[in-house]
């Protein structure tokens, strides 16, 4: 993780502008402040229609935004230029921020036309990946959670805010638990504290550096009192308090807020509350994302069938957050066996849901007072749902419906509020007027009924004027410039009336106004004028009045949300043939389990039960291709699913509460880490022998892999051994050792699995099967066969394996074992002080001798010591 964007260079105030300080014009001068101000960011200055940036930061602008890089002349000097439109800016600043840079918006916050000179500006909003609250940069169904980690001697801090929907996260732990939690909510944005060593983490975040006085315990508390009223029931270590106090300031400032008013939900949990998956596990079993470009390809994108945005991210939540206590998971399986038996009640629910607009967010842009007219209309749409929701959920009858419902406060109050203040279809910026209904304020019914009796009298005066003045032809128009007037063409000017005053000459006419006329232009706009900053100002007076009920506005969301996830969860069981998992059994009993991403993209699945007494290893062999890693993954997922209160693809499922889930599947290298395939392989085994517990799920796919047979048989095998005897995970274990299928034989609850295949004349079928017992070849020549090998490799390496693999094998461990008792015994030799001969004196004997005593042999595999051995025998040679 890097704390810096790309280049720092373009942060601060520019060091050419700061050399002529003095001589700045006062724009250029206004633009330096707030880069000093903000020298954390990349600030975008607005000029009419557009945000500026100058000098380093207009070349950052132009090459990461592919806009065109001018210039700025003035007696200072040349300045280099890049502007983005503020019309579509959205898109260019979502640039930068995946660039890695922060932006800072130094807007107008004076009226134009009511700035006597230099317009004021000021920054005020900075936008990070973790502070995020435009519709346009946010994805709809995601949680974006900007972070905090401090640290406490070995307790760690946790905290966490989507500052787009008020959602605030506390937890602590120790630096394993603390980090794998971080994982799990991978937050866009991190603020860390004084001494956090966090390693490289497989998200991305950015790390922001951030004053360190908001870490200390005095200046967090003050921030989180104003919050709460009860701090320390949100936070129960120093270490807490400290990562939720440094939190919310980053996110204050940010938003350029004493507080966020809409953070009303501050929740404290402990990450053993839930299914541990860490990240390993969440990469492993593809519930988010998945190694495969084939659309679809996630447990999620299985599971989204939801209606909404509210219910898109709390699918999320749970699947990232299984539960671990029994009544809970019970809860909402019964809401869900409900939903499934009642096929009308979920396309009703469907319908109502689907018409839903993001309350969530919607409150927060009103809380912020950055809602328009349209999203007050927006959120009553949503609310006008609420009294069908609860009339459709009148006869339910599970507890966690039942209770859903008591949730769906129908805001009756705002409803009214909205309905009567805000216009059924208004326009897009509140500037323009028309936003205010009609009756609901009398002073601005008053006001407008002037405006528009003037109007009205302005509209007659054409035909009244035409009439008396006998000119056909003369015409009463407005414009912006010189406002009403009434239009003679030049044949009709003998028969204007005195009292006519002319206003402006054209080509083929002339203006003129009335005494009349423009005091009725005056009483009209004055009125204008009045209506809209009235309307203004009570359509401020209704936002701030719905802001002051957003937790209530919250807590519908929160139902919402559950309510579209129990019926989505209902829909996919009841589309997919899922069954409700049973709980209470103290092993993994399966009947007909199919993986439910994997059935869904073949035209044919082949389901396959699973059997699992607690605490056992089930030891799988098979060719690859066979369905090994499928089928484990495919036993997780169940236990996934169960735990999130989904039904399960499968004919049945009895079902043990686990713990933690742990996978060794498929590691690769990590280059950069310095970490070989095989040391990601071990230390992820380590993770699980460590970690793991009698009540956890452990999946093994091919441990020692990456060093010889020998050492990778031995590591399997102990491995096996540890589990069995230290841990008592119940595990499933594929391997193509098939030396290892021995120890089903010396160890109660180690049993052999394999899955089935079929050869005839050369050609291999898998039958996707699994059964009792090891496997009796891998087929690995059949599979190089099938995967496009060239014949002659293909033919040639079926030659070696009839000429006898069974000898060739035991010679390979003959020679293993004597090249390391040779060189055992050379070595030893050496040591001891063998005198050689006079020949065997020379320079490079010498130096021969000297790197087998080097030679480092008990970390040295059969292989790396033939490899030597051939080298130094070349050399003397």
């Amino acid at each position: 993780m890097n704390a810096d964007a790309p280049s720092t260079a373009v942060y601060g105030a520019p060091e050419e502008m700061l050399a002529v300080r003095e001589d700045l014009t006062p724009m250029l001068s206004q633009y330096a402040d707030c880069c000093e101000s903000h020298d954390d960011a990349l600030v975008l200055f607005q000029v009419g229609d557009f945000y500026e940036a100058f000098c380093g930061a207009a070349e950052t602008v132009a090459r990461t935004c592919e806009v065109t890089l001018t210039k700025r002349e003035d007696s200072t000097g040349t300045w280099p230029m890049a502007g983005i439109p503020i019309d579509n800016a959205a898109g260019y600043i979502e640039r930068l921020l995946d660039a890695g840079y922060r932006v800072a918006l130094a807007e107008q916050v004076e009226d134009t036309s009511e700035a006597s000179g230099l317009v004021d500006r000021a920054v005020t909003q900075l936008i990070t990946p973790g502070t995020v609250v435009d519709e346009e940069l946010l994805e709809a169904g995601r949680a974006t959670y900007l972070g905090a980690v401090a640290r406490d001697g070995d307790t760690y801090g946790l905290a966490v805010v989507d500052v787009s929907t008020g959602e605030c996260l506390v937890t602590g732990a120790d630096r394993a638990l603390a980090l794998e939690e971080l994982e799990r909510l991978a937050p866009a944005e991190l603020v860390v504290g004084p001494d956090c060593d966090l390693p490289i983490l497989s998200f991305d975040p950015m790390v922001t550096p951030f004053d360190a006085s908001a870490f200390d315990l005095d200046s967090a508390r003050e921030t989180l009192s104003s919050y709460t009223t009860q701090p320390d029931a949100i936070v129960e270590s120093e270490a807490e308090l400290s990562a939720a106090g440094a939190l919310l300031a980053y996110a204050e400032y940010a938003h350029g807020e004493e507080k966020l008013e809409y953070v009303s939900r501050l929740t404290r949990f402990d990450p053993r509350e839930f299914l541990q998956l860490d990240a390993t596990a969440l990469r492993s079993l593809e519930l988010f994302e998945s190694r495969s470009v084939r659309a679809g390809s996630t447990l999620l994108d299985v599971l989204d069938e939801t209606a909404c945005a509210l219910g898109r991210r709390r699918l999320e939540a749970w699947l990232r957050r299984p539960l671990v206590e029994r009544e809970d998971i019970e809860r909402r399986l019964d809401a869900v066996a409900e939903l499934t038996d009642d096929a009308l009640l979920r396309d009703d629910l469907n319908q109502h849901l689907s018409a839903v607009y993001d309350l969530e967010r919607l409150v927060t842009r009103i809380s912020r007072e950055r809602a328009n007219a349209r999203d007050l209309r927006s959120l009553k749409a949503t609310l006008d749902r609420v009294p069908e929701l609860t009339d459709a959920l009148a006869d339910a009858e599970s507890d966690l419906l039942r209770s859903v419902r008591a949730d769906l406060d129908e805001l009756e109050d705002v409803r009214e509020l909205v309905g009567d203040a805000i216009v059924g279809d208004p326009p897009q910026e509140i500037t323009e007027g028309g936003v205010i209904a009609d009756g609901f304020d009398s002073e601005l019914d008053s006001v407008r009924s002037t405006a528009t009796d003037g109007k009205e009298w302005v509209s007659n005066l054409e035909a009244h004027e035409q009439e008396r003045t006998g000119i056909d032809s003369l015409e009463v128009g407005y414009n912006q410039v010189h406002g009403y007037y009434i239009e003679v063409t030049n044949p009709n000017l003998d028969r204007v009336p005195e009292e006519y005053v002319r206003r402006q000459t054209l080509k083929n006419s002339e203006r003129f106004y009335t005494p009349e006329l423009k005091e009725r232009e005056d009483e009209i706009l004055r009125a204008s004028d009045r209506a809209d900053a009235l309307e203004y100002d009570l359509f401020c007076e209704v936002r701030r009045d719905v802001a002051a009920e957003s937790e209530r506005i919250q807590g519908v969301a929160g139902a919402l949300a559950v309510l579209d996830v129990l019926r989505t969860l209902a829909d996919v069981a009841v589309a997919n043939d899922y069954a409700r998992p049973e709980f209470g059994s103290e092993n993994i009993d399966i009947d007909a389990g199919r993986h439910p991403v994997v059935e869904r993209a073949q035209s044919e699945f082949v389901p396959n039960p699973a059997s699992l007494p607690r605490g056992s290893i089930a030891l799988i062999t098979g060719p690859n291709m066979s369905g090994k890693s499928t089928y484990m993954r495919q036993v997780a997922l169940v236990v996934v699913l169960a735990q999130v209160g989904s039904f399960v693809p499968a004919r049945s499922a009895r079902l043990p509460v686990i713990d933690r889930i742990f996978t060794r599947i498929g590691a690769s290298d990590d280059i950069a880490g310095g970490q070989s395939t095989f040391m990601r392989e071990m230390s992820e085994l380590t993770e699980i022998l460590h970690n793991a517990t009698e009540d956890s799920l452990v999946l093994l796919d091919e441990v020692g892999r990456g060093t010889s047979t020998t050492d990778g048989l031995a590591i399997a095998r102990a491995a096996t051994e540890f589990l069995h005897d230290d841990v008592g995970a119940t595990t499933l274990f594929a391997t193509h050792y098939h030396d290892l299928t021995e120890i089903a034989g010396e160890y109660e609850g180690v049993f052999n699995l394999h899955f089935t295949a079929t050869q005839t004349e050369g050609e291999v079928t898998f039958l996707h099967s699994v059964a009792d017992g090891p496997s009796s070849s891998s087929y690995g020549v059949e599979v190089a066969q099938l995967a496009g090998v060239p014949h002659s490799v293909v033919d040639r390496a079926r030659t070696l394996v009839s000429d006898g693999a069974t000898e060739n094998d035991s010679r390979t461990d003959e020679r293993e074992t004597a090249t390391r008792e040779t060189l055992d015994a050379y070595i030893d030799g050496l040591e001891n002080g063998h005198e050689e001969s006079e020949d065997s004196t020379t320079a490079d004997q010498q130096v021969v001798a000297d790197e087998l005593l080097a030679a480092d042999l008990a970390s040295t595999t059969p292989l790396e010591a033939l490899n030597l051995l051939s080298e130094l025998q070349n050399r003397l040679k």
